[in-house]
């Protein structure tokens, strides 16, 4: 096989997510291509716990769909993940033998998987090892048994995992996952079904999640500063930063709230230091009047929002693209600020540089929309070459300009130099009361209107960037599909399908969602007369937003539903083939379930 999709789910406390983590770990060690996703129940403690891990020996670019291989040590918690767990007529199913549960009795309704074993997983485990709680490293034994995953790569990982708790415990899990290895030898699948090796001069890759790689570039863009506060899902940028932006000479502040923690973040780019705050949903809503002072003071700042299901404490550790119009529009009065999606966590490193050099060349907050998966989902990921990238600086006054300093000056492209505190001759108000070009407060109307003008249109140069839209596919083509952030995978993986089946679409991967670049969409649409904007939202938030400034053809229509639902590339597929016979047949309208 060249592709395989694992599912494991158990009770907390059970090591799921850590077989899942030993198992990616070993696959990028071998030089395989892998994403792994994990999923949690919203309780602080216990509760259930699953991973699915998606190897191949090419790029991966979403956790793909059904299972190939299902391992359930409880059936009550592998049931709670519905269609993130989808079993099928081909999946191995493989599960904890104490519950019970006779192999023909196994609670699919409607589903008759290829091969079903049960398993004394916790027996096993404490043959082996004295207790049950080896029972995720007897589970990484089965695997490598029955499929031939990096065996030598798993048991080193194993060894590596438990090496500081003595040499007493790594031997009684080399046991462990000896004995998983050799149950499975001994209870052969029907149909053996081993991993293919990983491609000749595949090398080791990258292993990280999306929040670590957003910390990293964001040390490697000059941030010297992180203020924020703990959120799920993206509590682990703060960590990041915690342990190493001190070895560049930054700070770290944990605030005692979002707003103190924003607050602190655009202090600091007051103060002339790159700057950001990273948050989810709840914290977005806290942030936005700091967003708005930054706005009209013409700041600097980063803000990561890693999106999960909402509204209000809505659902913490499940993926959603639902804050888009919170991204946009959460400010009173007139404000515009960009925003950019990573769609995997290898450009994540991509946007976050990107989204502090817009912040710094505009002078404006920029806000990351990332979201559940993509934060905390692992990827391997090939070296990044760090010399293809351009770090920019805010603009600084001259000595001229500081002779008779104006920080709001009307310049030929809006952008004025900036100062900070200690500049000889720098000194201006900084506040959020709307200011004339020397930052003194005004309540005229003309020179409100003046400002405006000046925080909107030194943003038009970015609705120009093509280079942060991926478009792909024949030029002319009549079908359209447009993704973005986590959803862009699946949305890479149907286009592709489509393609091979003969539809003739075009594809559309947005990093720069706000502000709408017209004329990009504009080139996109004309030739288009039917197609798809794929979101995991319930409103489709991106197509409203684009039925706001671009004339949308009237055959292209929001395919969303809300999170933790995930869509799979068959899905899409579905949906191209059936919006390409419609235009075949224009009388008819036909839907996918047709």
């Amino acid at each position: 096989m060249e592709d395989l999709v694992i599912g494991m789910a158990g009770s907390g406390g059970d090591g799921i997510v850590s077989a899942g983590e030993a198992l990616i770990a070993a696959a990028a060690y071998e030089g395989y291509y892998a994403l792994m996703t994990k999923s949690f129940g919203s309780q602080v403690r216990g509760g259930e716990s699953s991973c699915r891990v998606r190897l191949a020996t090419r790029r991966v670019l979403n956790p793909g769909g059904a299972l190939d291989v299902a391992v359930a040590l409880n059936w009550e918690d592998f049931l709670k993940f519905g269609a993130e767990l989808p079993v099928s007529g081909a999946t191995v199913v493989i599960y904890e033998e104490k519950t019970g549960v006779a192999p023909d009795a196994i609670p699919f309704a409607g589903v008759s998987p290829r091969e079903v074993f049960a398993v004394p997983i916790g027996e096993i485990a404490k043959q082996a090892a004295g207790t049950d709680k080896a029972k995720s490293t007897v589970v990484l034994g089965l695997i490598a048994g029955w499929f031939g995953i990096a065996p030598d790569a798993m048991l080193r990982g194993v060894r590596k995992k438990f090496a500081k708790k003595g040499d007493e415990l790594v031997q009684a899990n080399e046991r462990a996952f000896a004995m998983g290895a050799e149950y499975a030898r001994a209870h052969p699948l029907a149909t053996p079904r081993a991993m293919a090796p990983a491609l000749p001069g595949s090398s080791r890759k990258m292993l990280g999640d999306g929040n670590d790689f957003c910390a990293a570039a964001s040390i490697f863009a000059g941030c010297d500063f992180f203020g924020g506060y703990p959120i799920t899902p993206s509590t682990e940028v703060m960590q990041f930063f915690t342990r190493e932006v001190w070895k560049y000479g930054g700070a770290v502040l944990q605030a005692e709230d979002e707003i103190a923690g924003i607050g602190a973040a655009l202090g600091a780019s007051f103060a002339g230091k790159k700057a950001m705050t990273a948050t989810s949903g709840p914290g977005l809503s806290l942030k936005t009047e700091i967003l708005g002072l930054a706005t009209i003071a013409e700041l600097p700042l980063v803000i990561l929002d890693v999106q999960r299901g909402g509204p209000s404490t809505g659902i913490p550790t499940k993926p959603e693209q639902s804050d888009l119009f919170a991204a946009a529009f959460s400010g009173h009065g007139d404000v515009l600020r960009p925003i950019l999606a990573p769609t995997s966590v290898a450009d994540t490193f991509d946007v976050t540089v990107e989204a502090f050099n817009i912040a710094e060349r505009y002078q404006t907050p920029v806000i990351i929309l990332s979201d559940q998966e993509v934060a905390q989902r692992k990827e391997t990921v090939d070296p990044i070459d760090l010399t293809r990238f351009k770090i920019e600086e805010r603009r600084r006054p001259s000595e001229v300009e500081l002779a008779d300093y104006a920080r709001f000056k009307l310049t030929d492209d809006f952008v004025s130099p900036i100062s900070h505190p200690g500049m000889a001759g720098g000194n201006y108000q900084g506040a959020g009361i709307e200011h004339n070009e020397r930052a003194n407060p005004t309540a005229s109307g003309k020179v409100h209107q003046a400002m405006n003008e000046k925080r909107f249109r030194k943003l038009a140069p970015l609705k120009q960037r093509r280079d942060l839209f991926h478009v792909e596919g024949n030029p002319r083509a009549p079908l359209a599909l447009v993704g973005w952030g986590s959803i862009a995978g699946v949305c890479r993986e149907a286009y592709a399908r489509a393609k091979a089946d003969g539809i003739d679409v075009k594809l559309m991967v947005p990093w720069l969602l706000y502000p709408i670049a017209e004329e990009v969409y504009k080139e996109f649409f004309a030739t288009v007369k039917a197609g798809l904007v794929v979101e995991l939202s319930y409103q489709g938030q991106l197509y409203r937003m684009l039925r706001m400034f671009v004339d949308v053809p009237a055959g292209v229509t929001p395919y969303c539903r809300s999170g933790a639902n995930p869509i799979q590339p068959r899905e899409v597929v579905a949906q191209l083939h059936a919006a390409a016979l419609s235009l075949q047949h224009p009388a008819t309208q036909v839907s996918a379930e047709d």
